[in-house]
């Protein structure tokens, strides 16, 4: 019995995105991109400067323009469009020289004869072309050199027909006048087909006929006669830049040799009516552009037309790259261009880069609102403001690139509020969520619950035990000119950010409000700030400000009061009893009053009061410090970078008195308060 022997063969996946490839990583992007929207920029310009950028490991889209400007480069600054010429001068040169040595070895050769053929040979003109041409007629004597001078009207065949068709200068080495004639049927054939086609009279069997009888000399393959039409004349196209990029001396001398192709002028013919074909039908392509080269390396008529054709991919890309024209995605980029011009690392890079910002759109990480501009979503915010607490926490903490052990707080009454269950945690858990998460998911994936739920470890939520009281917490925070012109606007927001993050995942039950104040003052969401523009107009109505923060404090009188105030400046402003704001630089004393009986008022309150001076203006300091000893409050003079962690260590610190559980920074981040991980 015969035994079948089954062999599997393998080959590269093309069935789409790497079904094995890790999935990109949004941390980094959303960071960058959230930084940019707080700096006043747009998400879609955000994320746009992000892919520019690129990360850490990820190689940008500037970095890809920059290989792709060197490549063009190199391959200007490399080439000249003498090599055609060159060679056919070393193959003359070769040919006399045999001509001439063979004329002195023969001693049987009539000596008026010898000195007839020794004068033509000098008096050649020392124009290639002319040379070449007057020789057509010549007798020659040595073997060799006839062989030569004939090896130029095959090469200028094979260029000529390279410069259409690529590969025919290798393909038709030693062609033989069969193989010539076949290529003369083919163009005949292809200007007939060409023809009907710009009459409109062509069909699709009309090409398949012609595919069937001459697709060996085509193997891309062509569907149909667009496709067709379309390698043709991009090719014809960058020849035509070749030779517009060439010295007038230059294209007379191509001109002059191109009768001597193939010792048949009606090849010249043909593709002279091919490249009227060409352009008629492809009148888009850039017929009309050139480069100048005066590198070192010669180009061929066939090489020099592939690299042209490469620089007008380089060119493609660059605009591809720049991502600068309306309606640009990254899904414009022609990988399989990149990879033939830079490298399959290249591609590789462009590919990741074309996968972010899928996912970024696709993961709900961006949505578009209703004027159709693209806004960071929540589901971003919460992503970001996590970010931000993961540094505030390392920042308080002091253990830097250590993970936190996760702990619930010390033992006492029940929160209230849930987490997500995740590997360390110890509390109990809440039952009721976890089996609801898991029917809404089961309800999501399309299965029916009735016959029965099984629970996924995302779906588990545990209990937070921390013993703590619930606060009031108003955060008013400076958006006065002076806030942007001296680079405290980003890390205002960072600040506001993590604190909102921090209360709304840690602690629920709390009370946040935002407040800016500028030359007025306004209640904030967590949104509306973090995209707020700079804001230039001059005033600082903290008057205003600690207005709104009495009335939230009011409207939760069970709860402790935290009053957390970032300002770098004195206030210049103040509410009339009309409402209407008052302004004056000099500060006023009227309005410093104002500040001072609105901040009594928060003190009677029973608020705890942090002051956060950015800035080393001693007229503030002294201002400041006079403010918090009023109301037995605290200041803070943080750096920039170290602004997020001292609000948020603030409120945990009132949190801590309030309670009065006590306890450092360290308490709350690495064990009795709250845990920020991944």
């Amino acid at each position: 019995m015969a035994r079948h022997v089954h062999r599997s063969r393998y080959g590269r996946y093309d069935g789409g995105p790497d079904p094995l490839a890790p999935p990109v990583d949004l941390a980094e992007a959303l960071d960058a991109i959230g930084e940019d929207v707080m700096a006043g920029y747009s998400p879609e310009r955000a994320m746009r400067e992000f892919l520019r950028r690129g990360g850490r490991d990820q190689t940008g889209l500037d970095d890809l323009a920059r290989r792709v400007a060197e490549r063009r480069r190199e391959l200007l600054q490399r080439h000249n469009l003498d090599g055609t010429l060159e060679e056919v001068r070393e193959l003359l040169e070769r040919a006399l020289l045999e001509e001439r040595k063979q004329l002195a070895r023969d001693i049987d050769m009539d000596d008026a004869d010898r000195a007839f053929r020794e004068m033509q040979l000098e008096n050649l003109p020392s124009s290639t072309a002319a040379a070449v041409s007057e020789l057509s007629d010549y007798d020659w004597s040595s073997r060799q050199a006839r062989e030569d001078y004939e090896r130029i009207k095959d090469l200028l065949g094979r260029e000529m027909l390279d410069q259409r068709f690529a590969g025919m200068k290798q393909a038709l080495e030693n062609a033989t006048d069969e193989d010539r004639a076949a290529i003369n049927e083919m163009l005949g054939d292809l200007n007939e087909l060409l023809d009907k086609h710009r009459r409109g009279v062509d069909t699709q069997e009309d090409f398949e006929q012609f595919m069937d009888k001459h697709g060996d000399f085509f193997p891309e393959r062509p569907r149909n006669v667009e496709e067709l039409l379309d390698s043709l004349a991009q090719r014809a196209a960058a020849a035509q830049r070749m030779r517009n990029s060439m010295t007038q001396e230059q294209r007379d001398e191509l001109d002059a040799l191109a009768a001597q192709a193939f010792g048949s002028p009606e090849l010249m013919q043909s593709l002279g009516e091919l490249d009227a074909n060409l352009q008629a039908l492809r009148p888009g392509e850039d017929w009309g552009g050139s480069e100048r080269m005066d590198g070192q390396e010669g180009l061929g008529l066939g090489d020099g037309t592939g690299v042209f054709q490469d620089l007008a991919d380089l060119d493609d890309l660059s605009e591809q790259l720049s991502q600068s024209y309306g309606g640009a995605r990254m899904d414009d980029l022609d990988l399989d261009k990149l990879a033939r011009q830079l490298g399959d690392d290249a591609a590789v890079d462009a590919r990741t880069l074309q996968q972010l910002e899928q996912a970024l759109r696709d993961t709900g990480y961006m949505k578009r609102g209703s004027d159709g501009q693209l806004r960071l979503s929540p589901k971003a915010m919460r992503q970001l403001g996590k970010a931000l607490l993961r540094d505030v926490a390392q920042r308080m903490s002091g253990r830097q690139g250590q993970r936190d052990l996760r702990h619930a707080g010390a033992a006492g009454e029940l929160s209230g509020a849930t987490r997500e269950w995740a590997f360390g945690d110890t509390e109990p858990w809440d039952v009721t969520r976890t089996v609801t998460n898991a029917v809404r998911r089961t309800v999501a994936e399309g299965r029916d619950a009735r016959g029965g739920v099984r629970l996924e470890i995302g779906d588990v939520e545990v209990t937070e035990t921390e013993a703590r009281t619930q606060a009031a917490v108003a955060l008013l925070v400076d958006t006065s000119f002076s806030m942007a012109m001296d680079g405290r606007w980003v890390p205002m927001k960072r600040t506001a950010l993590a604190l909102h993050t921090l209360i709304r995942s840690r602690f629920r039950g709390d009370h946040l409000q935002l407040i800016g104040f500028g030359r007025h003052a306004e209640v904030m969401e967590i949104e509306q700030l973090t995209a707020l523009d700079a804001m230039w107009d001059k005033g600082t109505n903290l008057h205003h400000a600690l207005l709104l923060a009495n009335r939230h404090f009011r409207k939760h009188p069970n709860a402790q009061p935290v009053l957390l105030i970032v300002t770098d400046g004195e206030p210049t402003s103040h509410l009339e009893p009309d409402g209407e704001v008052y302004f004056s630089y000099p500060p006023h004393p009227l309005t410093v009053a104002y500040a001072v009986k609105e901040l009594d008022n928060s003190g009677r309150l029973g608020a705890q009061t942090t002051f956060f001076r950015l800035g080393e203006d001693p007229g503030l300091a002294r201002f400041i410090d006079s403010m918090a000893k009023r109301v037995d409050g605290r200041v803070v003079a943080p750096e920039l970078d170290d602004l997020g962690a001292a609000v948020v260590g603030s409120y945990l610190g009132s949190r801590a008195r309030g309670s009065g559980l006590g306890g450092g920074y360290d308490d709350w981040f690495g064990g009795r308060g709250f845990w920020v991980g991944d």
